[in-house]
């Protein structure tokens, strides 16, 4: 996380010394950073009345470090970050979502996920095109990033050896364009990450300078990737079935595997975060959702999520109430990749 350097001198309130680490004044307790919290607490409202939480919500983050932990300071900070980041969450969901209820007004089951999440991830594609026509230079943002483009470049020659360029090329793309899923859904929550960096052998990573306010945050972000993943998968796969491409179908098919393998529920892996927000009758819906889908797909990589979920809904230490419309997301990404293999593997 990144933060500005405490500065060592004297507290221009009483004249004590302060050091490198400390952001208080030992004897009057005034904070080291105080000049500078005042204008970060300024923009962060300002931007808040002009209803740009992305903004808020980078200002209140970067004060945050500027405030000795147990402080009554902090915790307000920390109060206002949590509730920024509910709007920002719930506000996505409010945005004439797909109804979760049925003719008579009845909640759906939890074994109804998949059908449920598969409504609000179209939805969400009609959002990610709006974006797309909006702010699609985002997409294009990594490419501005010398890291970005040399460990790409890197990557690209590994894999041509192995494949040839243009399916390492197409592959390479499918990765960025998960990446940036992440990137967008950060910046959405005002969290500073870096540009996308490639690792031959093991795929592409953002780094987090900064972190999510809570769970649901924190599983909004992890699922961003597979979602913008499955969007690079689907338009591989039609221009596949336009051009009759073998090569794109296969990019296509490779690209859903990927991204359905982030969604095994361990670790860091996008599935692993997206759980933290599940409670664990969310956890149980998930696996009956993964059992379906299964069952109707075949493919095989799902036993590892069936038994990643597994496992994590014995856990105890899952939230009391879990984030609804992350089970949702969950469940409709894994169909839809699912059902992308599936039909790739019979072209």
């Amino acid at each position: 996380m990144e933060a500005l350097a405490p500065r060592a001198g004297a507290c221009t309130e009483c004249g004590a010394a302060v050091g490198p680490p400390q952001l208080a004044c030992p004897r009057c307790h005034r904070l080291v950073h105080a000049d500078t919290l005042k204008e970060l607490a300024q923009t962060a409202e300002r931007a808040t009345n002009e209803r740009n939480h992305a903004q808020a919500l980078a200002a209140w983050r970067t004060a945050l470090v500027l405030l000795p932990p147990r402080s009554k300071q902090h915790d307000q900070v920390v109060a206002k970050l949590q509730t920024l980041s509910r709007a920002v969450s719930e506000g996505v969901a409010s945005e004439r979502a797909p109804a979760t209820t049925d003719s008579k007004g009845k909640k759906t089951k939890p074994l109804a996920a998949g059908a449920t999440g598969l409504a609000l991830l179209l939805w969400k594609f009609k959002l990610a095109i709006a974006f797309v026509l909006t702010k699609g230079k985002l997409l294009l943002l990594g490419f501005s990033k010398l890291s970005t483009v040399l460990s790409m470049a890197v990557s690209l020659g590994v894999y041509a050896v192995a494949f040839g360029w243009k399916y390492a090329a197409g592959l390479l793309l499918s990765l960025y364009v998960h990446e940036m899923g992440h990137v967008a859904s950060l910046n959405k929550y005002g969290i500073k990450a870096s540009a996308p960096m490639f690792v031959p052998g093991f795929g592409a990573f953002v780094r987090l300078k900064q972190y999510p306010a809570n769970n649901v945050e924190d599983a909004r972000v992890g699922l961003a990737g597979p979602i913008y993943g499955l969007g690079a998968a689907l338009f591989a796969a039609a221009l596949a079935a336009v051009t009759g491409s073998p090569m794109l179908f296969a990019i296509a098919k490779t690209g859903a595997w990927i991204n359905l393998f982030n969604l095994v529920p361990i670790w860091q892996l996008d599935g692993g975060r997206a759980f933290r927000a599940l409670s664990r009758k969310q956890r149980w819906a998930a696996v009956g959702a993964l059992a379906a889908v299964w069952f109707a797909s075949g493919e095989s990589v799902l036993v590892l999520l069936l038994l990643g979920a597994a496992f994590r809904a014995l856990e105890k230490n899952a939230p009391v109430e879990g984030d609804r419309q992350t089970l949702l997301t969950y469940a409709g990404v894994v169909a839809v990749l699912a059902a992308l293999c599936a039909i790739v593997v019979t072209v």
